[in-house]
């Protein structure tokens, strides 16, 4: 790998992210000398994987270094002896997640990317992937490093570790990056004049933010302006305003998803403002993404455009890149990954997957020790983590009664006999990508499960 230099694979390389990643690779070439990358992706998403294919290789010879962008539709030709493999990949594309979000919303209830029915139905429809993904690298490039940018990221994660026990495997997040550059400017201050520690669970992690001058913490600080104007609030995540008591009564940060918990009420009300105009997430998300392919396909462009940043996923590259080249450099710096948990937060299980500050290094990261939590945040990510555990399992072994237990057991969905009426609904609509599942959606159907949303129908009716 030093002496040959460095084969990167993108497994969903026609995703709009994969500009941006192509900017961190190039910005990094002299210390991360990559010699090819390969994009790869599936039939449905061939034509996007040309037009950005073609938009990467332009970004490459603008710039100083001779690299080959490799476009295929064969995973495993890509693989071949791979250095890094990075994932970004929708399983449905984003026809399942107009799905993950109309479906709970037509009940009433949250509809969310990664966050309660929606993020568990990700989960299903994504583990067995990543896992047919992890079989092909353990024969094919047992010495490559998985470096999953995929959603859940924190589920994904575990069930690469744990289940197919596959080590060399960090989840990535965005979010904690968009904090650390936002939050410094509540104080009047700039990233690096502050240290800060992460702990929780993807999508779900608390930290707290201390002044490097001085060693002292101005987590307090940053809650009392957070009730304010929480300015690190993520893009894709609707700015409610928390609960000034509770900040105030708290000892970490929550993150912009917790809104959902915290807010159930406030976020439910604008999503289903959204539901009826037809402007729910996903449905932005697919204008941002049908505008930023017409830009692509200019011959002309060969840099990451400013539209990109409206997607929701801006500082990817920093994430993913930056891991890469610290796992290749050996750089011990800190960052926030998703990775087993060692002891790092105390009321958590040793070896089940959390999103923590660690320390990187070829060998992987070292986890930082965050200690535990008081009883409300510690309440909140034990019964997440616990929920996680049971997702996974359900989406592994197809297994409907479990399934129903998670259900059950998530915060964002009120529980009871509708909340299975909407999990079966779920079920039938994502057929196509639930062969796990599949004799017990064969069941559903024979009694009569309607898809109650118009659009979702229609996508259904489609084949997608």
């Amino acid at each position: 790998m030093k002496d040959h230099g460095l084969k990167i694979v993108t497994i969903g390389g026609g995703s709009s992210y994969t500009p941006e990643l192509m900017q961190g690779f190039i910005s990094r070439c002299e210390t991360l000398p990559v010699r090819e990358i390969w994009l790869v992706d599936i039939p449905e998403g061939e034509e996007k994987l040309n037009i950005v294919g073609a938009m990467a290789q332009r970004m490459w010879d603008a710039s100083p270094y001779d690299v080959k962008v490799h476009l295929t539709l064969d995973r495993r030709e890509a693989l071949k002896d791979a250095d890094f493999v990075t994932t970004q990949f929708r399983v449905g594309l984003l026809n399942a997640r107009i799905k993950d979000e109309r479906i709970p919303l037509s009940y009433g209830q949250i509809g969310q990317e990664t966050n309660g029915a929606g993020g568990i139905f990700k989960a299903l429809r994504t583990i067995p992937v990543i896992l047919d993904i992890v079989k092909d690298m353990q024969e094919l490039c047992p010495d490559a490093w998985l470096i999953n940018f995929t959603n859940p990221s924190g589920m994904i994660t575990e069930a690469v570790i744990r289940h197919a026990g596959f080590e060399k495997c960090i989840g990535l997040c965005n979010g904690p990056i968009t904090v650390m550059k936002e939050e410094p400017g509540m104080l009047g201050g700039k990233q690096e004049d502050y240290h800060f520690r992460f702990a929780g669970l993807n999508h779900f992690h608390y930290h707290r933010v201390f002044r490097k001058a001085d060693g002292k913490e101005v987590t307090k600080d940053i809650l009392q302006r957070m009730a304010e104007d929480d300015r690190a609030n993520m893009v894709n995540v609707h700015k409610e305003s928390y609960m000034a008591d509770q900040l105030t009564a708290m000892n970490c940060i929550p993150f912009s998803y917790h809104r959902y918990y915290y807010l159930y009420e406030e976020m439910l009300a604008h999503q289903l403002a959204e539901y009826e105009n037809h402007t729910t997430r996903a449905e932005t998300v697919r204008a941002v993404e049908e505008e930023l392919f017409e830009l692509y396909k200019d011959p002309a462009l060969h840099e990451m455009p400013e539209l990109l940043k409206k997607r929701g996923g801006a500082y990817y590259s920093d994430a993913a890149c930056t891991a890469i080249n610290n796992i290749y450099n050996s750089t011990g710096e800190m960052m926030v990954v998703n990775t087993r948990n060692r002891g790092a937060i105390a009321s958590l299980p040793y070896d089940c997957v959390v999103e923590v500050s660690s320390l990187l290094f070829s060998d992987g990261p070292v986890p930082l020790v965050f200690g535990d939590f008081e009883p409300s945040e510690r309440g909140w990510l034990q019964i997440m983590k616990a929920m996680e555990e049971t997702v996974i399992e359900a989406a592994i072994e197809g297994n409907y009664g479990k399934l129903l237990k998670a259900f059950q057991m998530n915060p964002l969905i009120r529980h009871g006999h509708t909340a299975q009426a909407m999990m079966d609904e779920m079920l039938v609509a994502n057929e196509k990508y639930l062969p796990q599942f599949s004799g017990k959606i064969q069941e559903l159907k024979v009694k009569g499960i309607i898809i109650h949303d118009e659009k979702v129908r229609a996508i259904c009716a489609a084949g997608l």
